[in-house]
């Protein structure tokens, strides 16, 4: 069932990379998408020339995808609603749309992070600031230029409502988007934000000109403290060793195009953290995320060891080869032990 046969209208809230990338996508597999630029000028841009240079360049936007900048109208009379603006921005978005949101619109949460003053996941927040719409959690290993141009990918479509997620999954994948369903929205929602705090530690590695035993030392490592943290909030084991956990936790700790990691990369070099965002058009949501999951270990008593140092280099001046140091220097330990 694609799309256009469900009868589903989709709006997406977002003209970034990665909601560009799903509009397109959408555009190709449904009869009319909406999609919200917060700029004007890029809204403008993409009616005009059906392009993004901004965002992602190098792509063209089917027609049937129409762009506003006005948030109310791209929601109106939507039945599912991407969601894929920065995790601490989701909230006064969608407060503002909310007057304007369907009674029974469908809320698909494509942004990967916690929030960071009540360290709430994203359908957490959508929950209250929209209240009594359904939601759902799109995640998974998935470079927005790489949709974009069709290359086979496989994503995560999770919510706890079981018929919900296999229409979703019917609806939205595609010959080049494959969607696997998941009933743990929360583990799905935990492991797309924690594997960003660890593309930054990846890219400081590479900027430090260190090799491949190190990466492989911090990805293995890195998947132990997130299904650690992950459990104790509720999420289900076996999900961190799925698309949404290993699977993005490669991609984003290995891949060039990262924002993450090209952040932690720059570090590595010996940039400041305020050289590197200066210079940044989009938002590298590991950022705000090392200060969530620090402190959402803490509340759960959980050991995060490579979360604490990403922490300490990124807010506390710590320096990416000190931080790898008090790593190695660690109480040693059995593996099977955690």
């Amino acid at each position: 069932m694609s799309g256009k046969e469900s009868g589903s209208s989709y709006a997406v809230l977002g003209a970034g990379a990665w909601g560009s990338a799903l509009a397109i996508h959408m555009g190709r597999r449904a009869g009319s998408v909406r999609l919200w630029a917060r700029e004007p000028e890029v809204a403008d841009e993409i009616s005009r020339k059906r392009k993004n240079t901004l965002f992602l360049p190098g792509f063209s936007f089917p027609d049937s995808v129409r762009v506003t900048s006005d948030l109310s109208t791209a929601v109106r009379g939507a039945s599912r609603v991407l969601v894929v603006v920065p995790s601490q921005h989701c909230r006064g978005v969608l407060r503002r749309a909310s007057a304007a949101l369907e009674p029974g619109a469908t809320l698909i949460m494509a942004a990967k992070g916690i929030e960071t003053d009540t360290l709430a996941l994203m359908t957490a927040v959508a929950a209250v600031e929209a209240a009594g719409r359904a939601s759902a959690v799109l995640s998974g290993p998935s470079f927005a230029a790489e949709v974009a141009r069709g290359d086979p990918t496989a994503v995560v479509i999770a919510s706890s409502d079981a018929d919900l997620a296999r229409h979703l999954q019917e609806e939205i994948s595609g010959e080049s988007l494959r969607l696997y369903t998941n009933n743990d929205p929360v583990g799905v929602q935990l492991a797309g934000a924690l594997k960003n705090v660890f593309a930054v530690a990846a890219g400081a590695i590479a900027g430090l000109g260190l090799g491949h035993n190190t990466v492989a030392a911090l990805i293995t490592r890195a998947l132990v403290e997130m299904r650690r943290l992950g459990v104790a909030a509720g999420g289900r084991t076996e999900t961190f060793d799925g698309l949404a956990g290993v699977g993005d936790l490669v991609l984003t700790c290995t891949g060039a195009l990262s924002r993450n990691r090209r952040l932690g990369e720059a570090l590595g070099r010996g940039t400041t953290l305020e050289e590197v965002l200066a210079g940044a058009t989009q938002v590298a949501e590991g950022v705000a995320t090392s200060l969530s999951a620090r402190d959402l270990a803490q509340r759960h008593g959980v050991e995060m060891p490579i979360v604490e140092q990403v922490h300490a280099v990124l807010h506390r001046g710590r320096s990416p080869r000190e931080a790898i140091t008090e790593l190695m220097a660690r109480r040693l330990k059995s593996e099977l032990g955690g």
